[in-house]
């Protein structure tokens, strides 16, 4: 299998990514595929470049009386198969260069699993533990009125991602409906039930990641109720898929979040774990039914199945070699570098990659916009159904475009998630 590393060029602005962050990561990644599929430079060129990207600066009244300056970032990768989709996520990590490699990353994610969006991210550089509920609450709507130009359900969906949940979803639909003068439920996904959202959606990334697990090891004669698992990340990610998966008899041995870890190998009482979490603080360390573990050990464990939960750049070329799973599911975006994938692949690793493993949410949430245009509502076994159908169906044609084109997971999504997006420009044709 072809595991070359592509080499970066800069972008139109004359600006070269910095090497290892994860812009640079999705673009080597774009590249390597591009030169599988034999994309020619134009087309290659216009589909490396973001659509557009808006930077706002805005302030926030806080509880004591103080104003405080925030940035906020949304950009669209593109928007050729449809409106652009993609989350919103408060931390102080958020940087332009992360969102334009998050959006990326979403285009090819909607291809994969091909429903009609285009990728988009956006954040604000915060940290809302440091916020009141109320602070929050203002920082929300003033990010949505500073965006108010780009979202709408015609034109840019914005979803839940770090550190954003339904609520905040909610006030992001009600301060666009105030500027439109009624309610518009479609214009954001990830909304509690009352306000329209969708059943099944909170659930939905975790439940794809379980769905993509099932097919991998029925590709090595196993079945989930055979295997044991660490879970790197106890978000709603990491800890739906835990459930999930012990609920189907995996031993989950190990999770671990940004506090720490705990390992059991007769395995842990997932429900139990969640509810010591929820009251610790959103945090598993000091967990009393097992031993505590670093991050960087419970990558290292002899498990079957590890899942990478957390955030960007998790295995690199320096930690790479110490994985003993056999199969690697990418909850997260972004968890694995150029880098590691060559490691992996060396080991007989088998990757399922972001853009086809973690795609659950946004299948998900395609459905809720569906219902929210519709008015017309479908119950949580007709959701999972359809999730189960598209998950399974873009696995099978993931795995069908490696062997015929003899390479990896990754690049077999990736050249097939490019190619889609390649014959939707060619079809439209370039304005003028």
């Amino acid at each position: 299998m072809d595991t070359m590393i592509a080499s970066l060029r800069p972008l139109a602005d004359g600006t070269m990514p910095s090497p290892g962050t994860p812009y640079a990561i999705a673009l080597q990644q774009f590249e390597q595929a591009a030169d599988l599929i034999g994309l020619d430079q134009g087309m290659r060129d216009f589909l490396r470049h973001p659509r557009r990207e808006l930077t706002v600066n805005f302030p926030v009244a806080m509880d004591d009386g103080s104003l405080h300056m925030y940035t906020g970032i949304r950009v669209h990768h593109s928007t050729i198969r449809g409106p652009s989709k993609g989350g919103i996520r408060f931390h102080p990590s958020v940087d332009l260069n992360e969102v334009r490699a998050l959006a990326m990353w979403m285009t090819w994610k909607c291809a994969v699993v091909n429903i009609p969006y285009g990728g988009a991210k956006g954040g604000v550089i915060v940290d809302p533990d440091l916020l009141s509920e109320r602070e929050l609450c203002a920082l929300t709507r003033r990010y949505t009125a500073e965006m108010a130009l780009l979202f709408g359900p015609e034109s840019d969906i914005p979803a839940p991602d770090v550190n954003t949940n339904p609520q905040v979803m909610a006030w992001i639909m009600d301060t666009y409906s105030m500027t439109k003068g009624y309610s518009v439920p479609a214009v954001v996904t990830g909304k509690p039930l009352a306000v329209g959202g969708s059943e099944g959606r909170l659930e939905a990334t975790g439940r794809g990641v379980v769905y993509t697990i099932r097919e991998a090891l029925r590709a090595q004669g196993k079945s989930i109720a055979d295997v044991t698992v660490a879970v790197q990340g106890f978000g709603n990610v990491g800890s739906v898929a835990a459930r999930l998966l012990a609920e189907q008899g995996a031993k989950v041995v190990a999770v671990s979040d940004v506090s720490g870890g705990v390992t059991n190998p007769q395995g842990l009482d997932i429900d139990d774990l969640r509810a010591y979490w929820r009251e610790n603080g959103q945090r598993v360390s000091g967990y009393r039914q097992g031993d505590a573990i670093s991050n960087a050990d419970l990558l290292a464990l002899p498990v079957d199945v590890l899942v990478l939960a957390a955030l960007e750049n998790q295995l690199r070329g320096d930690n790479a070699d110490r994985v003993r799973a056999r199969i690697i599911a990418e909850g997260a975006n972004g968890p694995t570098t150029p880098e590691a994938d060559i490691i992996l692949a060396d080991k007989g690793i088998v990757t399922i990659p972001d853009v086809l493993c973690n795609a659950g949410g946004v299948t998900v949430s395609y459905f809720e916009w569906v219902q929210g245009l519709q008015a017309h509502f479908w119950s949580e076994d007709e959701v999972n159904h359809q999730l189960e159908r598209i998950m399974t169906s873009a696995y099978q044609t993931v795995m069908d475009e490696a062997r015929r084109s003899n390479v990896n997971t990754r690049m077999a999504a990736q050249a097939l998630a490019i190619r889609r997006v390649a014959d939707a420009t060619r079809l439209r044709g370039i304005f003028p």
